[in-house]
């Protein structure tokens, strides 16, 4: 997903646009079809120049389809977190990404490697991590520059990637690669003043 194009403008239209090219993926994908960008275009009602906007190849967005039949919306993950301290939803956030990326593990490193490979320079993925940590950040009495920053140092410890060097190249298992990285997190909350805007 080009995450520059969605920045810009309207972005409430053009993230249901992007669901309705996912879910529209997803249709072709459990049918068994071979299909194309211009296929998904055409099925989901929007232009060639739009899909492409979005996606740069079949491959990525076939991925990324995948992946997302099993993803909750950030919004989702955000409400089952209420009642809990700030740093309890961001722990709850940590372990919800890194078990769905556990459970799908395979499905993560294939996208992973077909992005890594990919020849487009501007493809950029959902970024759900962050903006569920967004959500649960904007209750604190943090700067805008803070949420930010924690926003992007807290998705570091969640997700395929500190789980591929924990697992690949420290040699932990899946247990042992959950348990150092909540270790982590609760180590960085440890050093930082969190308290609830209210």
């Amino acid at each position: 997903m080009k995450n520059e194009y969605l920045k810009k403008g309207r972005v409430k239209q053009k993230q249901e646009t992007r669901e309705k090219i996912l879910s529209t993926t997803q249709e072709l994908m459990n049918n068994g079809e071979k299909f194309t960008l211009e296929d998904v275009a055409e099925k989901a009602g929007v232009s060639r120049a739009t899909i492409y906007r979005y996606y740069s190849n079949i491959d990525i967005l076939s991925a990324e389809a995948g992946i997302d039949i099993n993803t909750k919306i950030p919004k989702t993950i955000y409400e089952n977190l209420q009642g809990l301290e700030v740093k309890d939803k961001i722990l709850g956030v940590q372990e919800y990404y890194n078990n769905l990326t556990l459970d799908n593990e395979n499905a993560f490193r294939n996208y992973l490697s077909i992005v890594l490979t990919s020849d487009s320079q501007h493809t950029k993925r959902g970024a759900r991590r962050s903006k569920t940590l967004k959500m649960v950040l904007d209750e604190t009495k943090l700067t805008k520059t803070e949420v930010k920053n924690l926003q992007n140092l807290f998705t570091v410890l969640m997700g395929i990637e500190p789980l591929i060097v924990t697992k690949d190249v420290c040699g932990l298992n899946n247990e042992q690669s959950k348990k150092l990285l909540k270790w982590g997190m609760e180590l960085l909350l440890k050093g930082i003043s969190i308290d609830r805007s209210e």
